[in-house]
């Protein structure tokens, strides 16, 4: 008797659960409601992804919260404004009119010219030198149109503000290498010389063989690799990839030492003065300041420099590159190619010499002199 009440028990138990198992298996989610489910997930990534990738506006300098206007600025014919500095000489009296481009995350305060030029030489030889903030750094105005022929413009504008005449001489320093070669193509007839030193070079200009530049690419670091890539092919990201904390970022934009040489390091000290000035290069912001120079300087330029002609064929004027053997930061190969497709260019190759060899003692001296052909002082 005891066991058939267990059996019937058992039975009964055995049905409830059952019934239980059955609701439970056929409780779904109404479509609708998955889809909307969804929808907001979609909805919310998508809004996060364009927040994250959507650069601040610029702080222009002068505008309500934005930095003080300190320097001296021109205005460009398109309304934007362009903050310069003078050294050297009274353009007045000068002999030798010099308008220096600075490198990549600079200002117009980093005038290699200025800082190493040997006084006698300014003096005695009637050198003026006129240095500025390339668009969206120091005190410059933002340009989110600009593209490397409006580098050779600007520099135009500002000469002719400035009454330096019809002809000066432009030199460039690394990043500002890509606004000399924007002034050979565009004014050259504007040109009493020109000299780069260390230019930085665009890996997908059309002219290098691919084998050579993807052979210099690879000798980059991994991280500035994808930078790179980043630059060129999807420049739209340019602010998401410099500012997250999942990969390392562009060695330049995290002022790593990784890619100076054994010179670079023992000349930084030489640059101990940034300090004082060092905020006010990206004080607009780093999008329009230093990734907007990445995008322009390794995008897709509108001329290839390897197709230029000899923009002085009465060797009325003369073009040079310097460039370090040692340099870690633009693999001297790709220069040396550069030179060879140029002939017309003197380019003189420093031994043992890295990115940083202007501030080297006496190479402003050394390199002044070729460009203008000024006999040296001994």
């Amino acid at each position: 008797m005891a066991g058939g009440l267990n059996r019937k028990i058992s039975a009964a138990s055995a049905r409830s659960h059952t019934r239980k198992a059955k609701q439970r298996s056929s409780f779904k989610i109404p479509s609708g409601l998955f889809t909307a489910i969804l929808a907001v997930l979609f909805v919310g990534i998508s809004a996060w992804i364009y927040q994250a990738i959507q650069p601040p506006p610029p702080k222009t300098p002068g505008s309500p919260g934005g930095p003080s206007v300190t320097a001296p600025r021109i205005k460009l014919r398109d309304g934007r404004h362009i903050a310069y500095k003078e050294h050297g000489v009274a353009k007045e009296s000068a002999k030798y009119k010099i308008i220096y481009v600075h490198g990549f995350d600079s200002c117009r305060h980093d005038c290699v010219l200025a800082l190493t030029l040997s006084p006698e030489i300014i003096e005695d030889l009637g050198i003026y030198i006129v240095s500025f903030d390339r668009p969206g750094y120091g005190e410059s105005d933002p340009n989110p149109k600009q593209t490397v022929k409006r580098d050779a413009l600007d520099v135009e504008e500002l000469a002719d503000q400035l009454g330096l005449g019809s002809k000066f001489y432009v030199v460039g320093f690394s990043m500002g290498g890509r606004t000399i070669w924007s002034c050979l193509k565009y004014i050259p007839q504007r040109l009493a010389g020109a000299a780069m030193f260390a230019p930085v070079v665009n890996y997908w200009w059309p002219g290098f063989p691919a084998n050579l530049s993807k052979e210099a690419y690879y000798q980059q670091l991994p991280w500035d690799q994808w930078a790179y890539r980043v630059n060129h092919y999807v420049p739209w990201l340019t602010y998401w990839w410099n500012t997250q904390k999942w990969f390392p970022v562009f060695s330049s934009v995290a002022h790593s030492h990784d890619t100076l040489s054994r010179q670079d390091i023992e000349v930084l000290p030489k640059q101990s003065g940034r300090k004082a000035y060092m905020e006010q290069v990206r004080q607009q912001g780093e999008y329009e300041s230093i990734h907007r120079d990445l995008i322009v300087g390794f995008g897709t330029w509108d001329f290839d420099p390897m197709d230029l002609e000899n923009p002085f064929p009465k060797n009325e004027a003369s073009v040079h590159v310097w460039h370090g053997d040692e340099d870690r930061m633009v693999p001297v190969t790709l220069q040396r190619y550069i030179a060879q497709r140029l002939p017309w260019i003197h380019y003189h190759e420093l031994q043992g010499s890295g990115h940083m060899f202007p501030l080297a003692d006496g190479m402003c001296d050394t390199m002044v002199s070729r460009m203008t052909e000024i006999p040296m002082t001994q």
